[in-house]
């Protein structure tokens, strides 16, 4: 499975923006094969592999930040992520958008950032929606909470109120796909 530049980009603006001084700290806490990536700069329209340029930085911030919590440090690097990806025009645009229309294009952003994988909505009321995750090659935590942080925000973003993001199935736990259920008001 691979990530897109901008996503990778963003670990490293998250850890600059809320914890400077502890960058180097970060850098060097990476094994070779994420510090090469890091070491260069991140390039927002190439394609990484998730695991060295995501998954284990995002968990070495959680190490650092969040007390080891993996899905906590990647749901705040992932609203981080939204914020950044959602500034200028975007955020006009999200901000004109109702949920449901952000929510309608979730297949297209997933696939912006991740590949492979799908995300469908399989189900949605007028404050609710359900989606399924699916055909990943690498089930794991840290993307599946990523993507619920940049879900959420990116709702916030769009003027929900109380949102609401819950993981109900997950491969990582056996399950043949990822169900996440949202609510707002």
């Amino acid at each position: 499975m691979e990530i897109k530049g901008s996503a990778v980009k963003s670990i490293v603006e998250f850890i600059k923006k809320n914890y400077p001084e502890k960058y180097q700290e970060w850098f060097e806490s990476l094994p070779e094969q994420s510090k090469k990536i890091f070491s260069e700069p991140v390039l927002p329209s190439n394609w990484y592999p998730v695991e060295e340029a995501a998954v284990v930085p995002t968990q070495h911030l959680a190490d650092m930040f969040f007390n080891s919590d993996a899905e906590a440090g990647a749901w705040k690097a992932g609203r981080f992520s939204a914020e950044v990806a959602l500034t200028g025009i975007y955020k006009f645009f999200v901000m004109a958008a109702s949920p449901h229309f952000i929510i309608s294009k979730a297949s297209k952003i997933l696939s912006t950032y991740y590949r492979p994988g799908d995300l469908q909505v399989v189900q949605k009321g007028d404050k609710w929606v359900m989606l399924h995750f699916s055909n990943f090659e690498e089930a794991n935590k840290v993307v599946e909470n990523r993507v619920c942080g940049w879900i959420e925000r990116a709702l916030e973003i769009s003027g929900a109120k109380e949102v609401k993001v819950n993981i109900r199935k997950s491969v990582t736990k056996g399950d043949d796909l990822t169900e996440l259920y949202m609510t707002w008001n």
